[in-house]
């Protein structure tokens, strides 16, 4: 599995660096132009996969998680494929419409591997796995953007496609779903509406759900304009290569620090090092909004990304912890929906900014979503370890 999430982060992450500068091929825009449409494009995906990501789960839980791994890899590699030969932004934004129906192989392979991993490790394990996602992204930027220079973005779009398609491949022949004896309490058989009482009722986890939704918006708010910021700092050669590295530099810190955040979680509490790790992100995009070189870009995207590489981890590990085994996927189904959000709304977000004041404003208001996520986050530990005590001292 840790093969396969590589193979498809990798690819996937390909086509994240020229996306803006792909679009520009189309015609004679201008840039508000593109802006607006990096953003439509980037963010449509995730519109889908927002609404259908709770089905998927659901469906998992039922008939097993394999089978939404092979839809979902053979969706996405097809897509791919197909975005190698438009020749307008429409035909652009409906295929990556389409993709986002099939979007969910990585989250899928988190909750296939949650759901075989006992409580006590859950961070450990999961950090792990998400090492394999972070080295693909941290290579697929720098080879997609080394590949649109050389050959061009049709060739690049192919070449990720078969990439992907042998991802899905490895799923097939190589991963054997266990099927894990449930607890008696587990094998009550959940409604919708039972699913997501059980959601608003515990606040922690939540709250969780809610800065999935803040962080993602933060995150994803500068990731269609990367690309031209980078030109805007380091003039116009090899883009598509330079825009890869500051996109790897996230991926390189997160892979260092991904496991260690997962095991640290596991000892003190996922909740805590959530607030930490909040908290650091909101700080390192500051100064990346006064880069005057691509060399303090890259640094603190660098950085960023060790204060980011626990929050999957940690996030998937707690919903372990406090959810029923039998609707595990549904929860998590659920939460990457909220992400998904996330990644719609950011885009857009990020377009609508850096039309009005600038690209380098983008990073000010990300670390004020950040900020704000930390706070709420603090106010539902609080108001639970309040409870807790309240009950235990009556």
């Amino acid at each position: 599995m840790w093969f396969a999430n590589f193979g498809v982060a990798a690819s996937a992450t390909m086509i994240m660096p020229f996306l803006s500068l792909f679009i520009e091929t189309f015609g004679n825009y201008s840039n508000d132009y593109v802006q607006k449409w990096s953003g439509f494009v980037f963010g449509v995906t995730f519109l889908t996969a927002f609404l259908i990501s709770p089905l998927w789960g659901r469906f998992a839980d039922k008939h097993g998680y394999k089978k939404i791994l092979l839809i979902t890899g053979s969706g996405i590699a097809l897509s791919i494929f197909f975005m190698g030969f438009v020749s307008s932004v429409e035909e652009l934004f409906i295929l990556r419409l389409f993709m986002g129906l099939v979007t969910g192989f990585i989250p899928t392979s988190l909750a296939l591997i949650s759901a075989q991993t006992p409580k006590e490790t859950a961070g450990r394990t999961l950090g792990t796995l998400q090492m394999g996602t972070v080295s693909g992204g941290l290579f697929g930027p720098l080879i997609g953007g080394a590949l649109a220079d050389a050959v061009g973005f049709q060739y690049t779009f192919i070449l990720t496609s078969v990439v992907i398609g042998i991802a899905t491949l490895l799923v097939a022949v190589g991963i054997k779903e266990i099927i894990v004896k449930k607890d008696p309490k587990d094998q009550k058989q959940y409604t919708r509406r039972e699913v997501l009482v059980h959601i608003f009722q515990n606040p922690v986890l939540l709250t969780i759900m809610v800065i999935s939704l803040l962080v993602q918006t933060a995150n994803f708010s500068i990731q269609p304009l990367l690309a031209l910021y980078v030109s805007e700092l380091n003039g116009s050669s090899n883009i598509a290569f330079f825009a890869g590295l500051a996109f790897s530099a996230t991926g390189f810190g997160n892979l260092l620090a991904t496991r260690s955040w997962g095991k640290l979680g596991d000892r003190i509490g996922h909740e805590r090092v959530l607030m930490v790790l909040i908290v650091f992100a909101a700080l390192m995009f500051i100064p990346q909004g006064f880069a005057t070189s691509l060399w303090q870009l890259v640094l603190f995207r660098f950085l960023f990304g060790i204060s980011v590489g626990g929050l999957i981890p940690c996030m998937t590990a707690y919903i372990r912890q406090v959810a029923p085994l039998s609707i595990q996927g549904e929860v998590l189904g659920y939460n990457v929906s909220f992400r998904f959000l996330g990644n719609v709304i950011g885009p857009v977000m990020g377009g609508v900014v850096s039309g009005y004041f600038g690209i380098s404003s983008v990073f000010f208001v990300t670390s004020g979503i950040f900020l704000v996520s930390a706070f709420i986050l603090w106010g539902s530990i609080y108001r639970q370890n309040t409870t807790i005590k309240r009950h235990a001292d009556a």
